[in-house]
């Protein structure tokens, strides 16, 4: 069974390697029509989501709201895909990195990084972007897969040149390697924690939330600057990153600021433009 996921899966990224984004777009139409108007997937969640999230909207807005989403979704969904076949070069084009000079600057000091994010515009083509825009050695963190070929397939695929792909059950050996050079880690840390027990609590989209700590963990424990990234789209297809400085020092932070400054700054991006963020998830599934 998991020889014929992976032929399943390699047959259907070829198809994505010969059609030209254009088509992919118009295939995206299509998505969104099966998802959102036929299936309805996961739309009790987005809608309650965006309705605890945003209380002094309209039910108009927040229709509105979904339906960009949807369609926003349904793009990420075909450029993730791309992706596997996408020439670095061609990566990069379409996923330009800008104001990199402050983390350059970091580098010439010998200082590894953490790199925190969202699950906000396009967060999947960071792992090939980074490799030739960015002077440190990028290194990301995934939840490895059960089919060992898939798996091994994604590792191979989701990164290139110079970048690494780690489980994130080895994050804290991983944190401890000597890559020869300052090393950048991106941390994609807004999800629901695992326990309540690995929670650390906030106000965060006018909700009590349960976060994620790992970024602060382990730039408190390695006295690593945390860097904050923003993809921001341009059209479809396109986007720009734009990256700022949280903590500089993080030995002189008190419990808790960190994660406070990260989850407080994705706040006011996805207010901005919250068709954007990834409310399929079920983010408010813990209760304190």
């Amino acid at each position: 069974m998991q020889s014929l996921i992976y032929l399943f899966l390699r047959s259907f990224i070829f198809l994505f390697r010969i059609i030209p984004f254009s088509v992919l777009y118009v295939f995206s139409d299509g998505i969104y029509y099966l998802v959102y108007s036929l299936v309805g997937y996961r739309k009790k969640i987005v809608l309650q989501n965006l309705r605890n999230s945003f209380p002094e909207k309209s039910e108009k807005e927040i229709k509105k709201i979904t339906s960009k989403f949807y369609h926003h979704l349904c793009d990420i969904l075909v450029e993730s895909m791309k992706a596997f076949s996408m020439e670095e070069d061609e990566v990069i084009r379409r996923y330009e990195y800008e104001n990199t000079g402050f983390l350059d600057e970091l580098y010439r000091e010998g200082r590894s990084a953490i790199c925190v994010g969202g699950h906000y515009n396009n967060w999947e083509w960071s792992g090939i972007a980074s490799g030739k825009q960015l002077k440190h050695k990028p290194v990301g963190f995934y939840k490895p897969l059960s089919n060992k070929k898939v798996d091994d397939f994604i590792q191979r695929t989701r990164v290139r040149g110079r970048s690494l792909l780690a489980s994130i059950t080895d994050t804290s050996a991983i944190f401890l390697q000597d890559y020869g050079e300052p090393a950048i880690f991106y941390m994609v840390a807004d999800q629901s924690p695992s326990t309540v027990r690995l929670a650390y609590w906030m106000w965060f989209l006018n909700q009590d939330t349960a976060v994620l700590h790992g970024p602060e963990k382990y730039a408190r424990l390695h006295n690593f600057p945390v860097v904050f990234a923003f993809p921001q789209k341009i059209k479809r297809g396109y986007y720009k990153v734009k990256f700022f400085m949280l903590v500089e020092d993080p030995s002189k932070t008190a419990p808790g600021e960190i994660t406070r400054l990260y989850m407080n700054t994705l706040e006011k991006i996805i207010k901005d433009n919250p068709e954007y963020y990834l409310w399929s998830h079920r983010r408010w599934k813990l209760k304190r």
